[in-house]
């Protein structure tokens, strides 16, 4: 069974990249019911099953099930291509009751008794799930998203690269062996879902997953249509510290510009270099002045942020054997 989208030529010039906090609170609700699927996200899991004694997601595991169908107005699709968690949420709860009781009702799930105290009330259900999913982001992942968030941000950089460089017929090639792209048509290879449609001119949204890895999913009307796919690199997510810096290199560069410079193996802003180097973004920004200055690295302006990454040089000082 596959979902078949044919993307008018409006539709490819309005792809774009996006990453969701939403999403991924979502996703791992899965990893909660069934962690032997994602056994790579076992230290999170560890970390946060003792916070779970304290919260009710009664509700919300009976829409989100370990497989199939999983509720879609939990989960809009981004509106913008780094949106606030606490954006999303309103989103969630404005969700009109009509559409939630309609979307609950093709979920099956493992708590029947659940999902029907949701569905006897769906206007007031819709405020406990948002809630629920309030109360879990706090209790359970606000703290790691800088983690996930550096490593979908370094994936959106890559994929937009590929997009300008090779074009729709590259991106798709490179996304997952369940997605293919010919003649105009996007097939994506789903067990449960059967779809053939258009997309509307308003493009397709492209939001690699960490927590939904290794498996892809589609949204499309009333949504906006959207393609999730699994992140690459996501076996470094949860790897202690920056990567090391080798004797040779830290003696010439310094020991953090060098930790800096083997980190921009793939683009990165300067808070996302921050966190990962457990330094301060004013400290991370000097040190990339230097680097700049030097020839070693290059900063590109993506939307309102800066992205830095390797030039050639650099690339030949970081990869060259150490001592």
């Amino acid at each position: 069974m596959a979902v078949t989208w044919v993307l008018k030529p409006e539709d490819v010039a309005r792809i774009r990249f996006a990453f969701s906090p939403l999403w991924e609170l979502v996703a791992s609700l899965r990893t909660l019911q069934d962690p032997a699927r994602q056994a790579l996200h076992l230290p999170w899991l560890t970390c946060v099953r003792p916070r779970l004694a304290g919260l009710d997601l009664d509700e919300l595991l009976a829409l989100v099930p370990p497989t199939g169908y999983l509720a879609d107005f939990l989960t809009p699709p981004p509106d913008t291509p780094m949106p606030d968690f606490a954006a999303e949420l309103e989103r969630v709860r404005r969700t009109p009751a009509e559409r939630a009781l309609h979307e609950a009702g093709r979920v099956r799930p493992a708590d029947p008794a659940a999902l029907r105290r949701f569905t006897a009330d769906p206007a007031a259900g819709v405020q406990r799930v948002a809630a629920a999913l309030e109360a879990y982001w706090e209790t359970c992942f606000a703290e790691f998203w800088p983690r996930v968030h550096a490593l979908l941000e370094r994936d959106v950089l890559r994929r937009s690269r590929e997009l300008a460089g090779g074009g729709a017929r590259e991106l798709f090639a490179s996304l997952d062996p369940a997605v293919t792209w010919s003649a105009g048509k996007l097939v994506v290879d789903l067990p449960w879902c059967n779809d053939d449609d258009s997309l509307h001119g308003d493009g397709l949204v492209l939001v690699p997953s960490a927590f939904f890895w290794p498996s892809v999913a589609v949204m499309s009307a009333p949504y906006q249509s959207m393609l999730v796919y699994p992140v690459l690199g996501v076996g470094t997510l949860w790897e202690q510290g920056p990567p090391p810096a080798p004797g040779a290199l830290a003696a010439l560069i310094g020991r953090s510009r060098a930790r800096i410079l083997l980190a921009l193996a793939e683009p990165s802003t300067t808070t996302a270099l921050a966190g990962r180097m457990a330094l301060t973004p004013g400290a991370v920004s000097q040190h990339l002045t230097v680097l700049s200055g030097s020839g070693l690295a290059v900063g590109m302006r993506v939307g309102k942020q800066v992205v830095y990454r390797r030039t050639a040089t650099g690339d030949a000082l970081a990869l060259a054997p150490q001592a």
